[in-house]
């Protein structure tokens, strides 16, 4: 038989010419995911490495201060007065110590809260009795003499109770918190060294 032009011998386009465009459209396609792909990448990195800056370096700069509070040996205990106390606020003493039901914590571990820029800062070298049971952050809560806590209702009461049992779990037990008059407990090493033991 002779080829006389009319049949072909490939597969027949019924597209209408359309297949260049369409492969040439999922070429765009294909490139336009790529590019937003990137995009997202990019702005995932950008946001990890600004999370990074504003929370990583309170991390460390925390990691740090906890270093700083467990290189400090465990204060022998002892009683103070309050003024012996405020030089326990974090600013001239790196430690720093609260009172709560006239009795001393050292809380330098806490150091993110009690310390300078601490939720409860304003109550490092003080007694902070009156302002836990009252729930009350400002100065007016701090009292410059010795305040024996006796016009707080029984809630309030209850309340410094609960505050003094939570520092007991978690801080170390210094000593009293005097009154005026009072003189400063002897205590002996067996009492320090039984009492550190205990919290350790």
């Amino acid at each position: 038989m002779a080829d006389d032009g009319d049949s072909s011998s490939g597969p027949v386009d019924t597209s209408g010419g359309a297949g260049a465009d369409e492969s040439d459209g999922l070429t765009l396609y294909g490139l336009g995911a790529m590019l937003l792909n990137i995009s997202i990448l990019a702005l995932v990195v950008a946001a990890c490495v600004a999370a990074y800056r504003r929370w990583g370096k309170r991390l460390v700069a925390d990691a740090a201060q906890s270093d700083e509070a467990s290189a400090l040996p465990k204060m022998r205990r002892r009683d103070f007065s309050l003024e012996q106390l405020r030089e326990y606020d974090g600013l001239e003493n790196p430690r720093i110590l609260m009172a709560v039901n006239m009795k001393i914590f050292d809380v330098t571990s806490g150091k993110k809260f009690y310390g300078k820029d601490g939720p409860y800062g304003i109550f490092a070298g003080r007694d902070a009795s009156r302002g836990l049971a009252t729930f009350c952050l400002e100065k007016d809560a701090l009292w410059d003499e010795y305040d024996d806590l006796s016009d707080l209702n029984a809630v309030q009461m209850e309340s410094v109770r609960e505050w003094e049992m939570q520092f007991m779990e978690k801080y170390d037990y210094v000593g009293r918190l005097l009154k005026p008059g009072d003189e400063p407990s002897e205590y002996t090493d067996e009492e320090d060294i039984k009492d550190h033991l205990k919290h350790d």
